[in-house]
Formats: C-alpha cells, sequence, structure tokens
C-alpha cells in the first residue's frame, strides 16, 4: 500500500490564475504518478486577505479545470494544533516579541534571499511577556540559530541555507493573532503527514526555515520539488503571474481542455498546446520532461500568449 501523501496548498486570498492552475497540475500529475493520496489544502488563516468566498471561488476553479482530489480542508480548522506548536516554540525558549515596523525593517537594506527585506535582529534579545506567547499583542519571532541547512531538491534548485543570516528570524504569528506562512505550512503538513511537497521555486528560499521548524517541532521532512513559474510583464519588468487575469476571465475565452494544453505545452509536457485534461496527461508524465526554466507570458484580454 503506498504511504506517499502530497498537497497542493493555495493561497485563497485571489482568484485562481495561470499560475496557479500550473502548479496545481504538475502537483496532480505528480502525485497521481505515483499512486499517492493527494489533498487539497486551502490556506485561508490570513483573515485580512482571505473569505470563505475566495475559498469557495479557489475550490470552483479547481474543479473547472479538473482536478478531484482525496481529501479537501480549509488550513483555518487546524488552529489548535498551529497554537500548540507554539507552545512547544514557548518551552524551547525560541520565540520573542518584535515591535519593528515594515518600514523599520526596510530602512535596513538589507534584502533577503526570497527577495524581501531581512529582519535584522533588533528585538531578538527580548524575552516572552509573563503571560507567555498568547499576551504578545505585536508580531511574535522564532528565534533562529546561526546554522548551514541542506535540504534536498529533487530537482534543480539548490535550497542550501543559513536562515538566520539569509532571511532573519522569521514571523509566526502577526500582530492581529494571524498564525503566519511558515509555521501554519510546516503544522500542517505534519498534521497531515505529508511525505512530498511540490511547488514554485518562488517558495524555495523558505524551505531551510521550514525543515528547522520541523526539527524543532519533532516532525519529519518531506521530500521537496521546486518546479519553474510563469512570468509576466509588469511596468517593464518580470513578475510571477497571478494579477494579470483571474481563472473567471479564462473562462469566457477557454474550455478548460484548451487551457490545460496551453499550460501543458508550455510546461514541456506536449509539443502543441492541442485540448487535453490532466488525466490524459498522466500516461506519458515525467519531471525529466518538464522545463526548468521560467515561462513568460502574456495576457491580450482575449488569450495568454509568449511575447516574441
Amino acid at each position: 500500500m503506498n504511504q506517499e501523501r502530497c498537497r497542493f496548498a493555495p493561497t485563497t486570498s485571489g482568484p485562481a490564475h495561470p499560475g496557479t492552475l500550473l502548479a496545481a497540475l504538475l502537483c496532480w500529475l505528480d502525485a497521481r504518478s505515483r499512486g499517492a493520496a493527494l489533498s487539497l489544502r486551502l490556506e485561508d488563516v490570513d483573515s485580512n486577505r482571505c473569505t470563505p468566498e475566495s475559498a469557495d471561488d479557489m475550490r470552483s476553479a479547481l474543479e473547472w479545470f479538473g482536478f478531484e482530489w482525496d481529501e479537501v480542508s480549509l488550513q483555518s480548522a487546524n488552529r489548535s494544533s498551529h497554537e500548540a506548536a507554539l507552545d512547544r516554540l514557548a518551552a524551547r525558549g525560541v520565540l520573542y516579541p518584535c515591535s519593528c515596523s515594515r518600514s523599520e525593517i526596510k530602512r535596513s537594506g538589507e534584502r533577503a534571499a526570497d527577495g524581501g527585506w531581512r529582519y535584522s535582529g533588533t528585538c531578538r534579545d527580548r524575552s516572552l511577556p509573563k503571560g507567555g506567547w498568547r499576551a504578545v499583542r505585536k508580531t511574535l519571532r522564532m528565534r533562529l540559530a546561526s546554522e548551514r541547512v541542506d535540504p534536498v531538491d529533487e530537482g534543480v534548485v539548490d535550497l542550501a541555507q543559513d536562515p538566520a543570516v539569509e532571511m532573519g528570524d522569521p514571523v509566526l504569528l502577526g500582530r492581529a493573532g494571524l498564525i503566519a506562512y511558515h509555521l501554519a505550512s510546516v503544522v500542517d503538513d505534519g498534521h497531515q503527514e505529508i511525505t512530498r511537497v511540490v511547488r514554485g521555486r518562488d517558495l524555495a528560499p523558505s524551505t531551510a526555515i521550514h525543515v528547522m521548524l520541523q526539527r524543532l517541532l519533532d516532525l519529519p521532512t518531506p521530500a521537496y520539488r521546486h518546479h519553474f513559474l510563469l512570468l509576466e510583464e509588469s511596468g517593464g519588468k518580470l513578475a510571477k503571474f497571478h494579477g494579470a487575469v483571474g481563472w473567471r476571465e479564462l473562462r469566457e475565452h477557454y474550455a478548460p481542455d484548451a487551457l490545460c494544453g496551453l499550460l501543458a505545452a508550455a510546461a514541456g509536457l506536449v509539443e502543441t498546446a492541442a485540448p487535453t485534461r490532466p488525466g490524459e496527461l498522466l500516461a506519458d508524465f515525467d519531471w525529466q520532461r518538464v522545463r526548468t526554466q521560467d515561462v513568460l507570458l502574456r495576457w491580450t484580454g482575449e488569450s495568454l500568449v509568449h511575447p516574441v
């Protein structure tokens, strides 16, 4: 009996877009080709940006495209596990309150490995108040030890990093009491016994922090594979493809099989963008055929094209 467990975990802060659907397709093909269980985990813990309606919309988009799942869950339903993890980390003495604003962190001028701003550690010598982490009314961070972490990626991405140096101490709990991405992702993967994580390489710089969290929480480390991204032209620069067009607008111009064929061709899975369904790609699916370089797409208002 296959014990592998995979998950697709989109954030529900906005509509599904071509990048979402590409990531879902590669994750779905990886799991189904291996006979692994596959969960859809809707990441909705940021209640400032995510609503029940946006979670329903994400499910509708993925169903329209042609995916089915062995399990569907809302990340917000696992709050008790997130809090239990914070209790364990507090017992290890690695949590501290931080009062630094985003503008203050940005003024430090130190770029992090993920392209954001590295936290320089201004507040890291502080201790938790008498009431523990639950009494913190500001940001809650985790104090990282300087340590080289060397996770293995099944593809071509180098995940080796000293997170304390290259990323800075991560936020685990926001000012409004919102569970942050790093903690929620690691705890939920452990809770669901996930053994494989397939995701876009924009998330690769987070992996070393996740491994450190897994070790502190005595959780296993899954296998990782990070794939290429779809990029769009944004103000003369290249940015991750997400804001140009949502799935409902795409639906007005593409049938799901036509869009699946286009994304499969962009990924290198087929030579031409002929209409196809996810299940029709399974027989020939092989990561050796998936391109490694990012792909530039442009939305014309009616179609997705590769700019010449």
